[in-house]
């Protein structure tokens, strides 16, 4: 019985200590988080700070260009990211969050305001994690709304200080700039406070990705 107690308490702390490196869009309270995406058509830097456990506030610049190359964009803006709900399960936990930001939209013509207001949703063990996410990006004359969806799993269980590989794959599509949906699976490498990922999506671009809480 003692054994089995102990297995679990200690699922339960490796389930704590990771769960926020693959879901969630914010750290610990105090805590300042860096993001980024780059591939050829979408490149987004993100960094911001944890000021409570369910609060956040940042800034973000983001380069977006259509499939044909014919309209490229760049949005630099401020964000706050608010964790609206949480579900603790015994070796799982579930979130919504809202994400969004106001700031200048440029190119392909003046510059104007925009807000991207976004809502995530998420659920995750220490094997399996699965996540949805839609975001507008409006701006007078301007609709590029985000969606994505991701699944992954991990290869196999690790202790709190190894690195552990997963496989996820992420379908996502963004309104105005490619009318083909981009599939990409990547591999995932996952520590304490950072990850990294890098794939090859279905029209052979490649993508890497990473995050950091300092």
């Amino acid at each position: 019985m003692h054994n089995t107690t102990l297995r679990h308490c200690t699922l339960g702390v490796l389930l704590a200590a990771a769960l926020p490196l693959h879901a969630a869009p914010m750290g610990f309270k105090g805590a300042w988080m860096a993001m980024a995406d780059a591939g050829p058509n979408w490149r987004e830097l993100y960094v911001n700070y944890a000021f409570t456990p369910r609060d956040a506030v940042g800034a973000s610049a983001t380069w977006m260009r259509a499939d044909d190359h014919g309209i490229t964009r760049e949005v630099d803006e401020l964000t706050y990211t608010r964790l609206l709900k949480r579900w603790n399960m015994r070796h799982a936990q579930a979130n919504v969050w809202f994400m969004g930001g106001v700031g200048a939209l440029r190119g392909d013509g003046p510059t104007r305001p925009m807000a991207t207001p976004g809502v995530q949703l998420d659920y995750e063990t220490t094997r399996v994690y699965l996540a949805a996410t839609h975001r507008l990006y409006r701006a007078s004359g301007v609709n590029h709304d985000f969606s994505s969806a991701r699944a992954g799993f991990s290869f196999y269980e690790t202790g709190y200080d190894q690195t552990q590989p997963w496989l996820v794959v992420e379908a996502r599509r963004m309104h105005g700039l490619s009318e083909r949906t981009d599939v990409t699976p990547m591999l995932r490498l996952i520590n304490k406070r950072y990850f990294i990922e890098a794939g090859v999506n279905n029209m052979r671009q490649a993508r890497f990705n990473f995050m950091y809480i300092f």
